[in-house]
């Protein structure tokens, strides 16, 4: 699997957001330790899901930036991404391996040592962790984990592990400490005022 930035960005696609303006702002920033996971909305079209995500392919490759392909693992190949990320609810992970091929970036999401253990057995090149903190960006979320549940699968796993939940450039010390190895943003960065500075803060926090 090819080397992983520490900063995931989730494009945010929810009415009245502008994925792409945040994407232009963060790049410059983060660059290659930037990795993009193309999200949509359940109710969007995958001729929607591949539009943005080839452009997000075309802005991202400049920069030696990530792309991934979240769920729809078909837009994934369809663009060219490095891969994707599965949820519970989407292919299990040994299915989206046979899909994406054994060299691609391959995402799971897990958030006790158990599934996290079996996820990465079946072919997870790292995992996404959460939610640590709560967080309005999604409905219907388990309890936060905070830290200590990072820091448990963190334990249990030998990929790198992906914090994400109402995560921010305050809260990042507190989960590198427990053991991940980046973080995953959405609103953090689509709900900023100044995306450019917020991706700044948020670098800083993750290589310091």
């Amino acid at each position: 699997m090819p080397s992983l930035g520490r900063l995931h960005l989730i494009t945010d696609t929810r009415p009245g957001r502008d994925p792409l303006a945040v994407l232009r702002a963060a790049l410059p920033v983060a660059r290659a330790e930037l990795v993009v996971q193309v999200r949509v909305e359940d109710d969007a079209t995958d001729r929607e899901a591949y539009e943005l995500a080839h452009r997000v392919v075309g802005l991202c490759r400049p920069y030696g930036a990530t792309c991934l392909v979240n769920d729809r693992l078909h837009v994934a190949l369809a663009v060219g991404a490095a891969g994707g990320h599965v949820g519970a609810e989407d292919l299990p992970v040994a299915a989206a391996r046979r899909v994406l091929g054994a060299d691609a970036v391959l995402g799971a999401t897990a958030r006790e040592p158990g599934s996290a253990a079996a996820a990465v057995a079946a072919g997870a090149g790292y995992l996404g962790v959460g939610p640590c903190h709560a967080t309005t960006t999604k409905s219907g979320l388990p309890d936060p984990i905070g830290p200590a549940g990072v820091r448990a699968v963190a334990g249990a796993v030998a990929v790198p592990v992906i914090a994400i939940g109402g995560v921010t450039a305050a809260s990042v010390p507190a989960l590198r400490a427990a053991g991940a190895y980046g973080v995953a943003v959405v609103g953090a960065l689509s709900g900023s005022p100044d995306p450019a500075r917020t991706t700044a803060e948020l670098i800083a926090a993750l290589t310091c």
